[in-house]
């Protein structure tokens, strides 16, 4: 983890001051390229990655060398990533094999099949993270294929050691259905959609959308891309995204509609809070039971003016005044 002791396990560190017992999972965009058929971090060709043409990796096939040294070595490499990682003071509680394995990408990527996954998790991966006290999670997800899953969650050998699944992007159409047939599951979001580096109020809507219909249908963990951004900045693979807080070259910083928005949900709604369902025909909102019992009550005025409504919380009726194209917490004791 030589590379990642420049940044990310300063900023984690950094993190852990403020949220001593912050939990971390992790995901790898690429196994090392001499693992991959391939031989390259990439699987889809450009000018910029180098990659021949006839080198690409295709969605539905496996670009990993299925053969038992290689995935042998592979679990290895997981071990000792969790090992490395916990000598820093930083616990990985679970692992997910790969990130969008269905995605043949510009950067660091690798195309899995479910079956292919089923075959590294049970008989190498499972054995290995179990031994380390480590959650397997399969994802990420970020296709609507709710068959795929299955694939996992039912295999007689993986299947065991899968504790959750994780879900992003187009994956988040799989869930209804997923979680219709798994409800005690554990479902994670796990990457926020990445905008277009405007950070305007309409992406902020459009991020609010998405973590209701990530909560509505079974999700109990949410995840954020980009914490934050220099202004104008745009990725190694020329993506323009938005951020929670933008950095400006004077090293001063602005929070952006979406940090309010997250903020909304993620500052009052507390760990081990069960969410609720509402009586009542308005439904643009999100409502929880933190363990303290008091109730927590997200809502959003979609319209350009001011609105009343009517919550239903057990038998009491609540009418709180929503303010023209906002988002509102609302606190009951």
């Amino acid at each position: 983890i030589e590379h990642d002791k420049k940044t990310l396990v300063p900023f984690i560190k950094s993190a852990q001051k403020y949220l001593p017992d912050i939990k971390i999972w992790a995901s790898p965009w690429s196994p090392p390229s001499w693992m991959k058929h391939n031989k390259h971090y990439a699987s889809r060709s450009t000018v910029e990655n180098g990659l021949p043409e006839n080198r690409q990796g295709k969605e539905g096939t496996d670009m990993f060398i299925r053969e038992e040294p290689y995935l042998k070595a592979y679990a290895l490499y997981f071990s000792k990533f969790i090992e490395d990682y916990g000598n820093e003071g930083i616990h990985i509680f679970a692992v997910m094999p790969q990130n969008e394995f269905n995605s043949n990408q510009t950067f660091p990527s690798c195309c899995w099949t479910a079956a292919g996954l089923a075959d590294f998790i049970g008989k190498y991966l499972g054995p290995a993270m179990e031994e380390k006290g480590v959650d397997i999670m399969f994802g990420t997800m970020e296709r609507p294929n709710e068959s795929l899953v299955d694939t996992i969650f039912t295999d007689p050998v993986a299947g065991k050691y899968i504790k959750g699944a994780g879900f992003q992007w187009a994956g988040k159409d799989a869930l209804p259905g997923l979680h219709k047939r798994y409800p005690d599951m554990l479902l994670y979001q796990t990457e926020q959609e990445c905008g277009n580096g405007k950070n305007t109020w309409k992406g902020a809507v459009y991020s609010w959308n998405l973590m209701k219909h990530y909560l509505n249908n079974g999700v109990s963990a949410y995840m954020y891309w980009n914490t934050s951004l220099m202004k104008g900045g745009i990725s190694t693979w020329g993506w323009e995204q938005n951020s929670l807080v933008v950095v400006n070259e004077d090293k001063t910083f602005e929070y952006t509609p979406e940090y309010y928005v997250l903020k909304h949900v993620s500052h009052y709604v507390k760990p081990g809070a069960k969410k609720l369902t509402l009586e009542g025909s308005y439904n643009d909102l999100l409502a929880f039971r933190n363990p303290d019992k008091s109730i927590v009550i997200v809502a959003r005025n979609e319209e350009a003016m001011d609105r009343t409504i009517n919550i239903k919380v057990n038998e009491t009726i609540y009418a709180p005044q929503l303010k023209a194209n906002s988002l509102n917490t609302l606190i009951i004791r």
